[in-house]
């Protein structure tokens, strides 16, 4: 069973809608196929949003005026450990314009060449490059994305938990935009990581409970348009994937609540093979700091998987539901991560292929697994 909780904090913020600024152009709930169920836990006066399979907001929770304390846990009423396999996708826009296809096949045409793969697993995390939301104009740059909110529950719907929206492209219609985005996958039962009201917002993991285990998943994005891109103490945005200090400061407080940590970050530049030194360096201290898996995206283009001492690092997971642009960009995988109970992580990339626009097809088997 896997439980799925998304902390809230910044709903302070709400009302913080802003302009972008500079003309980013210029820079250089509970029906589902999966069988998760989701649950709401609360903490003194904080909330803690459900993220489940039907519609919800994020609420506050007042603390009662007396309270009862809580049974006392020992070590020896955890649940055991079992083994745990998390995957992760890259650059997914299902956006019908971008990729007429989705309109007229529907939108489980995106995951229909997976033979359900992503409802096998334990968790799925995918970067969503597009801005989830109806609202918004979009800005004045090359490309603009954005994911009807009528396509959303097909994502949970497949078995996708975790949707990173710290990217170029969770903004391309405005702030506004950008929150609601964020509610509205929420809504639609996925939890969303990378951007949010404010600083703080942006950065909260999301929880999960599986096979014993509790992960964080926390998002960053370091390809920003320009800077007002980012999220400050009182304004929306991504959370910065440039910012190494800040980076390491979100992966810190989630491993303090969490058994695993999982990063999903933006960075890199586009049609590169391999990774960049700066994000080399930004891995090795988001694993000092307590990271174990890192899904990166934003090259187009696959890079290498590598072992950082005990973490597994995707430096980039390409394109997946975007259009056949050419082989090198069609070619891709889904990165798979098994965890054993001691804690050791096996790692492998399932090779999948873009057949067609917006229409990954797997083309080999996994080399790592729990075992049978």
């Amino acid at each position: 069973m896997l439980v799925v909780v998304l902390i809230g904090g910044a709903l302070a913020g709400f009302a913080a809608y802003t302009i972008w600024g500079p003309d980013p152009s210029a820079a250089t709930p509970s029906t589902s196929t999966t069988s998760s169920s989701a649950t709401s836990i609360a903490t003194g006066a904080a909330s803690a949003t459900t993220v489940g399979r039907t519609s919800l907001a994020p609420s506050v929770t007042f603390p009662p005026t007396t309270r009862t304390p809580p049974p006392t846990t020992t070590t020896s009423t955890l649940p055991p450990k079992g083994f745990l396999v998390i995957q992760g996708a890259g650059d997914v826009a299902v956006d019908p314009n971008y990729i007429p296809s989705l309109a007229t096949s529907g939108w489980d045409h995106a995951w229909s060449g997976l033979d359900g793969l992503f409802l096998e697993d334990d968790l799925t995390v995918v970067n969503l490059e597009c801005t989830p939301s109806d609202i918004g104009a979009p800005l004045d740059k090359e490309f603009t994305f954005r994911c009807p909110t009528e396509a959303l529950p097909s994502l949970p719907a497949n078995g996708i938990e975790v949707a990173n929206m710290g990217n170029n492209h969770s903004g391309d219609y405005g702030k506004e935009a950008l929150v609601d985005g964020r509610d509205q996958l929420l809504a639609a039962g996925i939890a969303p990581v990378g951007a949010g009201r404010n600083m703080a917002e942006a950065g909260e993991p999301a929880m999960f409970e599986a096979e014993g285990w509790t992960v964080a998943v926390v998002g960053f994005g370091g390809v920003a348009p320009d800077d007002s891109w980012y999220a400050t103490t009182d304004t929306p945005g991504m959370r910065s994937g440039d910012d190494t200090a800040s980076m390491v400061e979100a992966v810190e407080t989630a491993a303090k609540v969490a058994d695993l940590v999982v990063v999903t970050v933006h960075w890199g530049m586009e049609l590169d093979t391999t990774p960049r030194p700066d994000d080399v360096e930004r891995a090795q201290a988001m694993i000092e700091a307590g990271a174990d898996v890192i899904f990166g995206h934003h090259s187009h283009r696959m890079q290498p998987l590598e072992m950082v001492g005990d973490a597994a690092v995707f430096w980039s997971l390409g394109n997946f539901v975007w259009p056949h642009n050419s082989e090198a960009s069609a070619t891709t995988a889904v990165a798979r991560s098994v965890v054993a109970p001691d804690g050791t992580i096996d790692a492998c990339l399932i090779p999948a292929y873009i057949e067609t626009h917006g229409h990954p097809v797997l083309t080999g088997e996994a080399t790592c697994a729990p075992p049978a």
